[in-house]
């Protein structure tokens, strides 16, 4: 069983997704954001698109992934907070963190020459027994999501600091290898130069999870 929304639900987690753009963001930058954000590029993918593909995975649904956008931004403030309280070093400004957290999964929306990255699972079989409620898009060159977001925010003009970057790119942590050069570094030279990717995905970790508990809890 998965999460349900209303029309008028779907355009009110819309409604809301803008106006966290227009709280931490401004200027050029967020006329920028709300362009890419608009109906008529990814908006409609923003509203609909899901965060995964299995639903014992975590928001397979549509709405999913914008709701999980917006509990990784809630989160990774948390985390912050309790980073600072216990001593450590808050390198980054309050855009920064927003920015990493709005835009890490941003590659599963997909490319709009290509599609969607996610479309529905139209095997019955692979439904019941896998769990899958949305299938890859195989006409989608393959990139990493991470990659592709970046690769997103260039297209429309979105200039990203290296912290932002970084951020973004290392989201997922050790869970994806190609980022063990960053984070699993033995060499003092190439140690992180900001905590901002470390946040971030503690952020993203524990919404994932929560995430998969309410689903259980529903479940």
């Amino acid at each position: 069983m998965t999460k349900t929304y209303t029309e008028t639900e779907l355009s009110d987690n819309y409604d809301k997704f803008i106006t966290q753009l227009e709280k931490h963001f401004s200027g050029d930058r967020l006329k920028k954001l709300k362009k890419m954000y608009s109906e008529d590029e990814y908006g409609l993918r923003l509203t609909l698109a899901p965060a995964s593909a299995r639903e014992h995975f975590h928001n397979a649904y549509p709405g999913g992934y914008i709701d999980h956008i917006n509990n990784v931004l809630t989160t990774s403030f948390g985390v912050k907070k309790l980073y600072q309280v216990r001593g450590g070093t808050i390198d980054f400004t309050d855009e920064e963190l927003a920015f990493a957290c709005i835009h890490h999964d941003l590659g599963k929306l997909g490319d709009k020459e290509q599609g969607e990255y996610y479309l529905p699972q139209d095997s019955d079989w692979h439904r019941k027994n896998k769990g899958e409620i949305y299938k890859f898009n195989s006409n989608l060159q393959y990139m990493d999501v991470t990659d592709r977001a970046l690769f997103i925010l260039q297209k429309y003009g979105v200039v990203c600091t290296w912290k932002e970057t970084l951020a973004i790119k290392l989201s997922d942590g050790l869970y994806h290898e190609s980022n063990e050069a960053y984070l699993k570094s033995y060499n003092p030279d190439h140690e992180l130069k900001t905590n901002l990717p470390r946040i971030v995905h503690i952020g993203d970790y524990i919404s994932c999870r929560c995430e998969f508990d309410m689903w259980k809890a529903e479940n």
